[in-house]
């Protein structure tokens, strides 16, 4: 039994939505790891629009005529990166303040996401791929909380630029994990 079959988000036929979603994400990584001098306010602000557009690309994903097994995920995942990503884009200086607390916020939901996924399809082959990716998630997360709390600002752009471009090639992983195989229904 593959883990295919246990995939706890389901299937769906928008999967190539997640995968760009993770593609601009990685992009994004890099850009601000070679050109960290665009500044803080700049990531922060970027961080906010990408925000919402994964939040957008989730609700679409789960309000789709197929809608995936598991589309409460999708929603409250999308809901919480939305809220959190118009919070940043309202005001430059309250970003600044309060980015390493929403994306260690964010890090946590997902990786508390990823080990939950493994712990249902725990008889899969693969299952121990996303224990391993939401322990390392929620590590990233509690590294943004303590980057915040010694305000920190080398660190959280170092954060910032990693977690971008490991955040984007998990989400490129799950875009193929959601991807319906020929032959096989979207509510297995």
């Amino acid at each position: 039994m593959s883990l295919s079959k246990l995939n706890f988000l389901g299937y769906t036929k928008s999967w190539w939505l997640v995968l760009i979603a993770g593609i601009v994400m990685v992009i994004c990584g890099f850009a601000y790891w070679f050109w960290p001098v665009a500044g803080y306010a700049i990531a922060s602000q970027i961080f906010g629009w990408l925000l919402i557009l994964v939040g957008i690309v989730q609700l679409i994903v789960a309000a789709g005529p197929h809608f995936p097994r598991g589309w409460g995920w999708w929603i409250a995942g999308g809901m919480i990166d939305m809220f959190i990503g118009f919070l940043m884009v309202r005001s430059i200086i309250l970003s600044e303040a309060i980015l390493p607390y929403f994306l260690a916020l964010i890090f946590l939901y997902w990786g508390i996401t990823m080990i939950i996924s493994s712990v249902n399809g725990h008889k899969g082959k693969y299952w121990w791929l996303y224990l391993i990716n939401g322990i390392l998630l929620m590590l990233i997360g509690f590294f943004f909380i303590e980057a915040g709390w010694i305000q920190n600002m080398e660190m959280v752009s170092f954060l910032t630029s990693l977690a971008f471009i490991y955040w984007g090639f998990s989400i490129c992983m799950l875009a193929y994990d959601i991807k319906p195989q020929v032959g096989q229904g979207e509510q297995e």
